[in-house]
């Protein structure tokens, strides 16, 4: 048994969202019982205890679109790139890095994104990898460390033509390998997706490969309209908006996860709701690459499930949450949007996301409820009930100032400090990797 408590507990539970001093009691990989701390730790008084020392005990972060690929890019200067439009960064950067990766890379770019995850309080993330390098295996060496990190996550790689046809089936097989080793997994902490870049990079016949290789109970992970560019290539290519297109392949459905979601029209939001369809907005990316601003208040007004992820710039959900607050206030010149939208998107729509490939109910503190409990170091100087939660958070939290991650009911860190890794053995071999990765893209 293991009772995290002392602390004012915000459950996101409607039935009981807030006890001032309270409790959580984590028996194996789920929450046993919620309550009073004091009546908790008279109840299982042989549990180990974390004292949250009257700091916030809330369940952990979700985000779904996270880029792995995209962690030995920091600090990195490539040379002779020069972008002029989103094209360019994607090929210039991104697709410059993922052709280099090797699967020793892969692996080490997928512990610091999760060790940082960890300290950011995320337990959850929807990643979206590349690595064209080296394909096949990329997608398990990041289970791999999932599962040593403790950190749940649904993988898949991004199925693309731009390197040829040859690579497109080997993604297209990478995922349907993976895919079924995670459904053979009953732990509850891998899932799989078919993912595919965008529909700009895919052929029809590369549509119709990835549709007879996937395996049934999962859907796709895929870009779309992140950028004008993929509007404009699929109505001159096609005669037909993105939607369309991905509808007529089958690809819309209540386990496919689309990107982004800029540049499409009232008419495209219709079939994305009727078709169950979910979307992920990323803030952060959309305004660092110059793409635009979704329009992700009408998409949630119109009831379409819309989360929130990082696209790879943060693993910082908290960032996300105030990136995304000031950039609809300011897109729309309306001082009141996304006061609402947007941690609904963070706390609700994450975790039913989440709850469309993982068993346990996640991103809620409530008995039989995956244990994965965060401990945030916050004392502020106004009141702070169950009223007023999300103001707090977007004005006053970080996510480093998580003290306490646990994650299925593991201990992930404590004190600040990672327990399931050798932090500075891990970074170290990163550096050590991302010198080579350099040094093969600038010589």
């Amino acid at each position: 048994m293991l009772i995290v408590g002392n602390g004012r507990l915000f459950t996101r539970d409607g039935s009981l969202p807030y006890i001032e001093n309270g409790a959580v009691a984590i028996e194996g990989t789920k929450i046993a019982e919620v309550g009073d701390a004091k009546a908790i730790k008279e109840k299982y008084k042989d549990a180990e205890y974390i004292d949250a020392k009257g700091g916030v005990i809330m369940p952990s972060f979700i985000n779904t679109h996270e880029h792995i690929y995209s962690a030995m890019a920091r600090g990195l200067s490539i040379q002779g790139y020069n972008p002029q439009g989103f094209l360019d960064i994607l090929d210039g950067q991104w697709w410059t890095i993922d052709r280099r990766l090797t699967l020793e890379q892969t692996r080490y770019s997928a512990m610091d994104t999760m060790i940082s995850c960890i300290r950011n309080g995320v337990t959850t993330i929807f990643d979206h990898h590349a690595s064209f390098g080296h394909i096949k295996g990329s997608l398990f060496a990041i289970a791999e460390a999932a599962k040593e990190l403790g950190v749940r996550a649904c993988l898949c790689y991004e199925v693309s033509d731009r390197d040829g046809m040859d690579k497109a089936k080997e993604s297209v097989m990478e995922n349907a390998e993976f895919i079924r080793y995670a459904q053979k997994d009953n732990a509850d902490m891998l899932a799989g997706m078919m993912g595919m870049h965008a529909q700009f990079t895919i052929s029809d016949a590369t549509m119709e490969l990835a549709a007879a290789n996937k395996p049934e109970g999962v859907g796709y992970h895929i870009h779309v309209a992140e950028g004008v560019e993929d509007l404009h290539d699929c109505l001159k290519k096609y005669g037909k908006r993105i939607v369309d297109r991905l509808m007529d392949w089958e690809i819309l459905g209540e386990k496919t996860l689309l990107g982004h979601c800029i540049y499409i029209n009232s008419h495209e939001m219709d079939l994305i709701k009727e078709t169950d369809t979910m979307v992920v907005h990323n803030p952060e990316s959309n305004m660092g690459n110059a793409c635009g601003c979704p329009p992700t208040m009408e998409l949630v007004r119109r009831g379409i499930l819309v989360g929130l992820g990082t696209d790879g710039y943060t693993h910082d959900m908290t960032e996300s949450y105030k990136v995304a607050n000031v950039l609809h206030k300011h897109h729309l010149c309306d001082a009141n949007a996304a006061w609402g939208e947007v941690p609904k998107m963070l706390f609700e729509n994450n975790a039913a996301i989440a709850g469309r490939y993982f068993q346990a109910p996640l991103g809620v503190l409530k008995e039989g409820a995956a244990a994965d409990v965060i401990v945030v170091d916050y004392d502020p100087p106004t009141r702070l009930d169950a009223g007023n939660l999300n103001g707090h958070i977007l004005f006053g939290m970080t996510g480093r100032d998580v003290v306490a991650t646990i994650g299925n009911g593991k201990v992930l860190m404590k004190d600040r400090e990672v327990k399931v890794a050798d932090v500075s053995e891990v970074m170290a071999k990163c550096r050590e990797e991302s010198a080579k990765l350099w040094k093969s893209i600038n010589g």
